[in-house]
């Protein structure tokens, strides 16, 4: 008797058929999942950090942009970037930057104002405005690219989007919270209040003296007042260069005056040295009467009142309960008042004998 296997006939023709079959499929899948190098190159560029970078409105849009120049500075530091393209490594600059506009992972964008406005000497070098460029090619000149695909969020950014939540909820539950841990917020909001104000007053103070004595704007903190800055620029100390012109010297002049002016009116006005210590003890006063406040001092306050109102209730009672009372009290108003009405008359026949001796 003659054994089949499993491979010979029809049957085995259509199995080795539909094998041959799913192979197919699944190359195109597994190439199809592959993902593109030219995008793994532009998230590596992107999330570089030697890679200078600012975040501007494009079309009522939050992007964020870099220059021509600094992408090719870039990839001339850092030429092993270039390995992530593998067989298209040896591109030139330009044409990598060809290809990533062709993908539509950047695009070239212009700024919106293109004249230079009173005061200064030229454009500004990181516009806050942008519109798309008609010509979409790569150049070095005073062009703006934007990236076009969304960044992958960071680690940090999701466990913060899980704090939120959280956050919101403490911030409805203050009202129940401890009166220590009350006394602990009321400390901390105040004190970053009082750091942000003394921040903003001291960057003035600095900007003004160096405007007025140098001719210089020196702004320390410069991003600590933009909308578009993100959280590394927002601390940025070190101020940023100078692109305006020079102030004039009679403006200088004028606004030194004014200041010596702000300064002479303010030692006139200040107050004498009682009214600052009536204010002080006032604002001291207050201060205590929020920092010594507990909820065993309110409460046996709310005690204290409870037990004065009840015994007067109870001798209100006793005072209102029998007739023998009432006649007493009836008895005692009527001499009080006999008693009042002689003393006038004794009172009046003793002016009126003063006025006949007179």
């Amino acid at each position: 008797m003659k054994k089949t296997g499993g491979g010979g006939g029809p049957a085995g023709d259509k199995k080795r058929g539909r094998r041959a079959d799913s192979a197919t499929e699944t190359a195109p899948r597994k190439q199809a999942v592959k993902k593109d190098v030219f995008q793994i190159f532009a998230e590596k560029v992107r999330n570089h950090k030697d890679l200078e970078s600012r975040w501007a409105v494009l079309q009522e849009t939050r992007v964020e942009y870099f220059r021509g120049k600094d992408l090719v500075s870039f990839l001339r530091n850092h030429p092993q970037l270039k390995d992530l393209l593998e067989q298209d490594s040896n591109l030139d600059i330009e044409d990598i930057s060809n290809i990533l506009l062709r993908k539509n992972l950047i695009v070239r964008c212009d700024r919106v104002v293109k004249t230079i406005r009173p005061g200064k000497r030229k454009l500004s070098s990181w516009p806050a405005h942008l519109e798309i460029f008609p010509d979409q090619v790569f150049s070095d000149n005073d062009a703006f690219f934007a990236w076009t695909f969304v960044n992958r969020r960071p680690l940090w950014q999701t466990l913060l989007s899980f704090c939120w939540p959280v956050l919101t909820l403490a911030i409805c539950l203050f009202p129940v919270y401890p009166h220590q841990v009350k006394l602990f917020i009321l400390y901390f909001c105040a004190g970053v209040l009082l750091l942000i104000l003394c921040l903003l007053l001291l960057r003035a103070l600095v900007f003004g003296t160096l405007w007025i004595v140098l001719g210089k704007r020196v702004w320390f903190f410069p991003n600590i007042l933009a909308e578009e800055a993100t959280l590394k620029e927002l601390f940025q100390f070190w101020p940023q260069k100078d692109e305006t012109e020079r102030p004039k010297w009679t403006a200088r002049l004028f606004f030194a005056l004014v200041a010596m002016l702000v300064v002479v009116l303010l030692r006139h006005h200040a107050p004498d040295e009682a009214a600052r210590a009536r204010y002080q003890k006032r604002v001291y006063n207050i201060i205590d009467d929020v920092l010594e406040w507990s909820p065993s001092l309110a409460l046996s306050g709310m005690m204290e009142k409870q037990t004065v109102a009840n015994v007067t209730d109870s001798t209100n009672n006793v005072t209102d309960g029998g007739a023998g009372d009432s006649a007493w009290s009836e008895s005692t108003e009527g001499k009080t008042v006999s008693d009042q009405s002689e003393a006038e008359e004794m009172r009046n026949v003793g002016e009126t004998e003063d006025i006949e001796t007179s």
